[in-house]
């Protein structure tokens, strides 16, 4: 996956606070899974973060960093080219240019969501978390929160060979909920079922399903700014090291890995083959209404 190199990086779209603290309370979660699951039942199924061992009284995120690396250092589609946290944010353009444009086209209004950027630990709507918890989208406050420390997991302790696109699903799949959020699609998973046909994993799926349309239009969608594509290439072993991602983040393959039995009945994200299947579906047709994982 290349940038063009010429590109202005819109930094605005994503704050970065690594380094900023949360005093007091507690902000922790159970790590690895187990923390993956804690954070799905808060933000899906209406579980307060109390319960889940998380902390939302008083616990606020100090003002980010004077520092704000991504405002200083990611001004160009060069620097996305050589840095992970600047390639977020040009993933995180060209992921919103396409939303922008597609719900324009279906006669709709688009509504930016930012990433933040955090380590160790952050405050959101949707109560105080830490980097156990891995990725997210909060509806609450309607953001994306990533720690970069993530794709490292993702290679060390999930199995994915990583790469560039590898993160570039990542960032996108969260987006997927945002489009979800907006179309009032979000909700649906909020049942407080699970299980491989529970609508807790259509849910995913079909996030995966919006991040493969994403992919198919990402070398043709004009920047906002510029009119040229932010994105410039990406080839057929890039989208292998995102179908990789999609099954490395599979319930069965990480049930497997963490707790050497597999249990179907307990699935919040679907399996391995089928993160895959969805995201391909998305990547083929290129077709958000083809997205359809509740039918």
């Amino acid at each position: 996956m290349q940038f063009d190199d010429d590109a202005n990086l819109d930094t605005s779209e994503v704050q970065d606070v690594r380094g900023s603290r949360i005093p007091g309370g507690r902000a922790t979660v159970g790590g690895g899974i187990a923390g993956l699951i804690a954070l799905l039942l808060g933000l899906f199924f209406g579980v307060g973060p109390d319960e889940l061992g998380l902390s939302s009284g008083g616990d606020t995120p100090r003002p980010a960093s004077s520092l704000q690396q991504v405002q200083q250092t990611c001004r160009t589609g060069r620097d996305a080219n050589t840095r992970d946290d600047c390639r977020i944010v040009a993933v995180v353009n060209s992921v919103q240019d396409y939303w922008t444009q597609e719900f324009r086209r279906r006669r709709g209004t688009y509504t930016g969501s930012p990433t933040v950027l955090f380590s160790d630990r952050v405050g959101t709507a949707c109560g105080a978390a830490t980097s156990a918890v891995g990725p997210f989208y909060c509806p609450g406050d309607r953001k994306v929160y990533l720690d970069l420390g993530f794709f490292d997991d993702l290679r060390t302790r999930f199995g994915s060979t990583g790469g560039p696109f590898a993160q570039a699903y990542v960032v996108a799949h969260e987006y997927g909920h945002h489009v979800q959020d907006l179309l009032g699609v979000l909700g649906r998973s909020q049942d407080g079922l699970t299980g491989a046909n529970s609508n807790s994993v259509r849910t995913e799926l079909q996030a995966d399903c919006y991040a493969g349309v994403w992919a198919r239009h990402a070398t043709t969608t004009p920047d906002e700014s510029t009119g040229r594509p932010l994105i410039t290439s990406l080839t057929a072993a890039d989208v292998r090291e995102g179908l990789d991602a999609a099954a490395a983040v599979g319930d069965d393959r990480i049930q497997e890995r963490f707790q050497g039995r597999v249990t179907p009945e307990t699935w919040t994200h679907g399996s391995a083959r089928q993160r895959q299947q969805w995201f391909t579906q998305g990547y083929r047709t290129g077709d958000m209404s083809r997205c359809d994982t509740f039918r």
